[in-house]
C-alpha cells in the first residue's frame, strides 16, 4: 500500500506494521491508546506516557539525538517521526532502508487527520475514529476573546507565533494570542510582554518547566496582568494526550 505522510512523502507499506518505532512522544502514547502498545518496539527517552513506555520498550534516545543504529537494528517495519521534533537528516538516513511517515502538526485539525491516517496504516481505523470523536467532544471551540502570552522559555523568555499547535490550541481555549503575527517561537522581553498589555501570561511547565517562584518574578513587572502557570502537554501534546488531562488552564 502506498501511503501519504503529513508532508506530502509517499510511503510505501508492504503489510500492516507488527514492528513500530515511534520517535515522538505523543505519537508514542497514541499508538498505546490504539491498542498498538505490543507493536512498539523502540521509543524515545521523552516517551512519558503510558507509564514510562521507555522502561519496557528499546530506548532509542531522545527526539532530536536518535540513536540511528539501534533503530535499525530493531528491524522496525515502520518509524512514526515528525518534521519539527525530530532532525531532518537523522530521519533522512532511517528512511533510506525504513518506511518512515512523517508528521507535521499545526493545528488542533492537523492532529485529528494524523490520528486518522495513523489509524489507516496500522489497521486501527475503528478506535482511531473513536479517538478523534472524543477529541472533539473533549475540546470544542471558544470564542477567543482573553488577551495572552505563552511562554515555553526562560533566559532568554520565549513564547509562540502563529504559525504554531498551541497557538491553535489557545485559539481553541477562548485566548487571543497577542504574538500571533509573528513565527514559531520568538525570543520576547518582558517589557514587550508589557507594552501589549495582555489580560493573562500563561507560564508553560514544558519544555522550560516554570514554577511558583518564576511567576512571583514576572508578575512583579507585569503588576496588572494575571500569571498563571499551564500544563505544557494540555497546550502542546497533540495526538490523544487531551483524552487524559482536564483542561485547568483553558
Amino acid at each position: 500500500m502506498i501511503y501519504n505522510d503529513q508532508l506530502g512523502n509517499q510511503i510505501e507499506i508492504s503489510c500492516t506494521p507488527s514492528r513500530i518505532v515511534s520517535v515522538v512522544p505523543s505519537i508514542t502514547e497514541l499508538l498505546f491508546d490504539l491498542g498498538l502498545g505490543d507493536k512498539v518496539v523502540g521509543c524515545t527517552k521523552f516517551c512519558a506516557h503510558p507509564n514510562k513506555p521507555y522502561l519496557t520498550k528499546s530506548m532509542i534516545g531522545g527526539t532530536k539525538d536518535l540513536k540511528l543504529e539501534k533503530i535499525l537494528q530493531l528491524e522496525p517495519a515502520l518509524i512514526l517521526a515528525n518534521k519539527e521534533e525530530n532532525i531532518k537528516e537523522q530521519i533522512e538516513f532511517l528512511s533510506e532502508s525504513t518506511p518512515v511517515w512523517i508528521s507535521d502538526v499545526k493545528t488542533f485539525d492537523d492532529s485529528l487527520r494524523m490520528i486518522e491516517q495513523i489509524g489507516q496504516i496500522t489497521a486501527s481505523t475503528k478506535l482511531a475514529a473513536e479517538v478523534v470523536n472524543q477529541l472533539n467532544s473533549t475540546l470544542k471551540p471558544k470564542n477567543p476573546s482573553i488577551k495572552v502570552v505563552y511562554l515555553i522559555w526562560k533566559d532568554p523568555y520565549m513564547t509562540v507565533g502563529g504559525d504554531t499547535y498551541i497557538n491553535d490550541m489557545l485559539n481553541r481555549c477562548g485566548y487571543i494570542n497577542v504574538f500571533s503575527e509573528q513565527n514559531r517561537y520568538p525570543v520576547v522581553t518582558l517589557q514587550q510582554i508589557s507594552d501589549y498589555n495582555p489580560d493573562v501570561v500563561l507560564l508553560s511547565s514544558e519544555p522550560y518547566p516554570f514554577k511558583k517562584e518564576h511567576l512571583k518574578t514576572i508578575k512583579s513587572v507585569l503588576k496588572n496582568t494575571e500569571v498563571r502557570l499551564a500544563d505544557g502537554e494540555f497546550f502542546s501534546w497533540y495526538g490523544s494526550r487531551l483524552l487524559h488531562l482536564s483542561p485547568k488552564n483553558s
